[in-house]
């Protein structure tokens, strides 16, 4: 007996989210089918893969990191080999110089480095702060500022700060925001309300939901992903149509299964190749429930990420 395809309709879409100018923009989102699922119509708009950078070096000890990024001196000589990596569609600058802990760099410092990354680079850009709320919200703002014009996400809008990130990025500067929750559907939409309500547009917004790696605690992250989509296209929840996009790297390299040395355990093989595992078995993983971004840092899981891409929407034609 013939198998008949029947394909499944929804009557809504995620939101198309587009960062960048110049001719360099990249679009997010603006699929109606479930991910990957070609069959039951055309994918929008190709899952993005964005290269993580920190002005710190944080996740960047690996040999093969530092092997792509020889001879590159300053974080702006980095982005630069970063932005033209194989198969990176947009580049993610990680403020973590601006924690206190850990050099508590200033707000103007933050953004001059931005602005000047910015100015040397053509591909599409993605702000993270330096995970401490209270100084995310003036770093970012000021960041903002700086990059006026080049049409970036500025990550890292929490419930804690999401007026003062909102508000700077979002309607002063015309930037785009990512809305980061703890993984509950409904702690996720209830920031897009609020972010929202400030008067971001709700196609100027995504959503970061939180982030496991495999192995420790994923299940939570793929049945909340599921949940989303589910809520957005079959039930067209408006304030669940935003873009997903997940920071892979930090979660993925910071395991025991990426970081416990071969002299501990020789049986699990070299570190960094677990650590380059790690990375894209929970980018796929991500991807497969139903992310429009993630976020990696390792040049071969870059590119094992996007050859992975690339065939599963040829198999699907």
């Amino acid at each position: 007996m013939a198998l008949k395809n029947e394909p499944q309709k929804f009557s809504s879409s995620i939101n198309t989210l587009t960062i960048g100018t110049g001719g360099n923009e990249i679009n997010l989102g603006g699929e109606n089918i479930l991910p990957f699922y070609t069959f039951d119509g055309p994918l929008e708009h190709r899952p993005k893969i964005g290269v993580a950078i920190s002005d710190t070096g944080h996740c960047m000890d690996a040999p093969g990191i530092k092997a792509f990024y020889a001879g590159a001196e300053t974080i702006v000589e980095k982005a630069k080999k970063a932005a033209a990596m194989p198969g990176a569609d947009f580049l993610v600058i990680s403020l973590d110089s601006a924690h206190p802990d850990h050099g508590d760099v200033s707000a103007e410092e933050c953004a001059a480095i931005v602005k000047e990354i910015a100015d040397a680079v053509d591909i599409p850009l993605a702000i993270e702060g330096g995970k401490h709320v209270q100084k995310d919200t003036k770093v970012l703002e000021k960041v903002a500022e700086a990059v006026y014009g080049k049409n970036v996400l500025i990550m890292s809008a929490h419930e804690e700060n999401y007026k003062g990130v909102a508000a700077a990025a979002g309607l002063a500067y015309t930037q785009n925001v990512c809305a980061e929750s703890a993984v509950d559907i409904n702690l996720a939409k209830q920031l897009n309300v609020l972010i929202s309500q400030v008067g971001v547009k709700p196609t100027s917004l995504a959503m970061n939901i939180g982030s496991a790696t495999v192995g420790y605690g994923f299940e939570y992250i793929a049945s909340t992903i599921d949940r989303v989509k589910l809520a957005a296209l079959a039930q067209d929840d408006a304030m669940l149509r935003m873009p997903i996009v997940i920071p892979v790297y930090a979660e993925a390299w910071s395991v025991k299964e990426s970081t416990a040395s071969e002299e501990d355990y020789p049986e699990w093989g070299p570190a960094e190749a677990r650590g380059v595992n790690m990375e894209v078995t929970t980018a796929a993983a991500c991807l497969a429930s139903g992310a429009n971004a993630v976020i990696l840092c390792h040049p071969d899981s870059i590119r094992a990420t996007s050859a992975l891409i690339d065939a599963l929407l040829m198999g699907g034609k």
